[in-house]
């Protein structure tokens, strides 16, 4: 049996044990979720809250954006607290300064501190303690708890209208003013608030963990790590270190015996025909320019909502577009003009893989686009009237903002999504048929990149797999699947097949050695990636059973980072072979970039926040901004414009490429984010760290730590590096644009003039 054989026999028996895996825990997560009550009730039998009232506050919730407004179990926006968090903050305090009153007739500041500590003793069993009736489905509170509840619930009432007590808070939180308008509809927002609160700090039946396994960190009730998040995180740093000594002995003997590949004298892709449907895909690219200069506007538009509350510069912008709009869109238009990107990156090489322009594939390919466009405005003009409240919470879970950070889009949109993408997959598969069907040393390749746009295809309707009552765990389970399996996942493998694909096309690498690369890349990315979904659940409703697998095997996603200078210097020997590869100097200049993000991005910013006590303390802080923001562009966002730089090469091939805008583009999009990186996100996560240790993580995330003069000052640090990143967006633009209005080259007028003359 061959090494290619064995490699393809390996990687499918490592699917079908990662997905295994992941089903089966995703039915634990489904029996173990913290229940639904049917009602809240006092021990007295007075009603605070029945589960229609949560169900429907849940609803109130993501039709103003959701985890884009403030969050949730600590998935979500930076801007507002953790609602979670904040409640629980806030019932604790209420229930002390109670019982103070109430035992001994001063407030609770005035105690000393043994009477403070004997209250706080007391105060953890009242609000650790399980009280779920399972026979009846109820929480029971006692009566002074309920009095708690009503007084933080009548903050939040306040604080989500137009009340003028708390108009400063909102200002502070970016929220605009009567934010939720309907009186009801705030009652039912606090009965959500207080249910996610509950599962927070109240310990599973006959354990000492709560439901979200005690997170947030709240001294006040005794939520603080548990000792599995302590011993996961250390079997995870052992398991990292043993994979990358491993990756390096099978690097050290692999590339030891590689043979050399002599460069061709000609550039092997200038005899590709470029077919009418990968002419067609032009005005994708046109798209991936038009969605990212919109995504750094609304990117902009949304950090200076740290600063101004509700205001840009004196105008009231919040009343049009309110930061949960701006960030919703800012997050969104990251994915789909990275999306799109890859996508015409797709149909631009399946034909010249196969060297068949398969009958009507230029259609599919127009069409395709104008479904993109119809997808994308309506989507937005959808979340655009459910934020603003002008749609009705009967249809908003179908037509307008579902809340979700990153899966956003009403029900209906996501269907047309997934439909556009099976389209897709059928013009992908159309144009590769031939070049599946043959048997030479291109098949696997070819192959991969065939399953990987199955995956990508078929993965996203992960996203379609709840509904608008569906669990809260159960909902973050699914939609891990969309963000990390079909972005961080599949993707990656589709885009590692392109690279490879292009670089034995032009004769820089043997089919053979590549096709053992890619399938030993993927096996070793899909190790940590599959199962490694599970470091986003580690305090989202699921069992101790997700923090060991995910902590375990999460920490094998860093593995193949460490090795990433290899990659670099292999690519960058590849941009060096021969003078003809002149002409693709920016691309791999680009991929360049991706091999530097990926290791500072994703696996020197990423391992930072990924271990489970490292996450207890960050999840929601700037540090996972600072993760989120390097590794989606910089190495997703990088790989995009390489791609669509080496396409560009092959459907502009007579033009002038202008060297200056390119320069300027790479330099002021990689110097741009590192000053975002370094001036702004790293230092206030920093601080924000290190805040949750002194105080509890509801300070790290509240309007008076954020409002501090420090905290406003790294925010407009953020402009120096925003600006140069703008810049660069731009210059991409100006570049691609002078592809279809500059000169065409010395060498395609000559070859015109002697045409001509013949």
């Amino acid at each position: 049996m061959d090494t290619t054989r064995k490699l393809w026999l390996g990687l499918a028996a490592l699917m079908i044990a990662g997905f295994s895996v992941l089903l089966g825990m995703g039915w634990d997560i489904h029996q173990q979720a913290p229940p639904m009550p049917e009602r809240v009730v006092t021990q007295s039998g007075h009603v605070v809250y029945t589960r229609a009232e949560i169900e429907q506050g849940r609803q109130v919730w993501q039709s103003i954006g959701g985890q884009q407004l403030g969050s949730i179990w600590g998935h979500g926006a930076l801007v507002a607290p953790d609602w979670s968090a904040d409640w629980l903050h806030r019932e604790a305090e209420t229930m002390l300064e109670l019982g103070a009153r109430a035992e001994t007739g001063a407030a609770y500041a005035q105690l000393d501190p043994g009477e403070q500590a004997g209250l706080q003793a007391r105060l953890k069993p009242l609000m650790r303690g399980n009280t779920w009736d399972h026979a009846r489905k109820d929480i029971v509170v006692s009566d002074r708890r309920a009095l708690a509840i009503s007084q933080v619930a009548a903050h939040y009432d306040s604080l989500f209208s137009n009340d003028p007590a708390t108009a400063k808070l909102r200002e502070g939180y970016a929220m605009r003013e009567d934010t939720i308008p309907d009186a009801g509809h705030r009652h039912a927002l606090t009965a959500f608030f207080f249910w996610t609160s509950w599962a927070a700090t109240t310990q599973r039946p006959n354990d000492s963990k709560t439901y979200t396994n005690n997170w947030p960190y709240e001294p006040l009730v005794g939520n603080a790590p548990t000792s599995s998040t302590f011993m996961w995180t250390m079997f995870s740093i052992l398991f990292m270190i043993a994979g990358i000594g491993l990756l390096a002995w099978h690097y050290a003997v692999w590339h030891r015996n590689e043979e050399h590949v002599p460069p061709p004298l000609r550039d092997p892709l200038a005899s590709i025909v470029i077919t009418p449907s990968m002419r067609a895909t032009a005005k994708y690219f046109w798209l991936v320019l038009a969605l990212f200069l919109v995504q750094i506007l609304l990117g902009a538009t949304t950090a200076h909502y740290q600063v101004e509350g509700q205001q840009a510069y004196g105008f009231a912008i919040s009343e049009y577009l309110p930061y949960s709009l701006t960030r919703s869109w800012h997050t969104q238009l990251a994915v789909l003009w990275i999306a799109t990107a890859w996508l015409a990156t797709g149909l631009y090489i399946g034909p010249a893989v196969s060297g068949h322009e398969p009958k009507f594939q230029r259609l599919g390919v127009n069409f395709l686009f104008g479904c993109l466009i119809v997808i994308v405005v309506g989507a937005f003009a959808g979340q655009w009237f459910a934020v603003m409240q002008k749609m009705g919470l009967q249809y908003n879970f179908w037509f307008g903002h579902q809340g979700w950070e990153y899966t956003d889009i009403g029900r209906f949109w996501q269907i047309f999504l997934f439909i556009g993408l099976l389209l897709w997959l059928l013009l992908m598969g159309r144009a590769l048929w031939p070049a599946l069907r043959r048997k030479d040393e291109m098949s696997s390749i070819v192959g991969l990149l065939f399953l990987s746009t199955v995956a990508i295809a078929l993965l996203y309707a992960a996203g379609l797999m709840w509904g608008e009552k569906t669990s809260l765990s159960i909902v973050e389970y699914w939609r891990w699947w969309v963000v990390h399996l079909w972005v961080e996942g599949f993707f990656e493998v589709f885009a590692v097949a392109v690279i490879s694909f292009l670089f034995v096309k032009l004769g820089l690498v043997r089919g053979k050695t590549a096709t053992i690369n890619v399938l030993f890349a993927t096996i070793v990315f899909m190790a940590g990636g599959i199962l490694g979904t599970f470091h986003h659940l580690y305090f989202a409703g699921t069992t101790t059973a997700v923090i060991a697998l995910g902590a375990s095997i999460s920490a094998l996603e860093v593995v193949p980072l460490a090795l990433i200078g290899m990659e670099a210097y292999e690519t960058w020997r590849h941009s060096r072979a021969t003078p003809w590869m002149e002409r693709y100097r920016w691309p791999i200049m680009f991929f360049l970039a991706v091999s530097f993000w990926n290791l500072v991005g994703a696996g020197l910013f990423g391992f930072l926040i990924n271990t489970p006590l490292a996450l207890y303390y960050m999840q929601g802080l700037n540090l996972t901004a600072l993760h989120g923001h390097t590794a989606l562009f910089g190495v997703y966002g990088m790989l995009g414009i390489g791609l669509m730089l080496f396409c560009l090469r092959g459907l502009r091939p007579d033009k002038v490429w202008l060297e200056g805008p390119l320069r300027g583009a790479f330099w002021s999009l990689n110097i741009g984010l590192t000053l975002m990186a370094v001036l702004t996100l790293l230092p206030m996560g920093v601080l924000q760290l290190q805040a949750a240790l002194e105080h509890g993580y509801w300070y790290a995330r509240s309007a008076e730590f954020m409002g501090q003069p420090l905290i406003h000052m790294l925010v407009w640090m953020r402009v120096p590096g925003d600006t140069l990143f703008a810049i660069g967006a731009f210059l991409v633009t100006l570049f691609v644009a002078s592809l279809w209005m500059g000169k065409r080259s010395l060498q395609s007028r000559g070859k015109a003039l002697q045409a001509e003359a013949d």
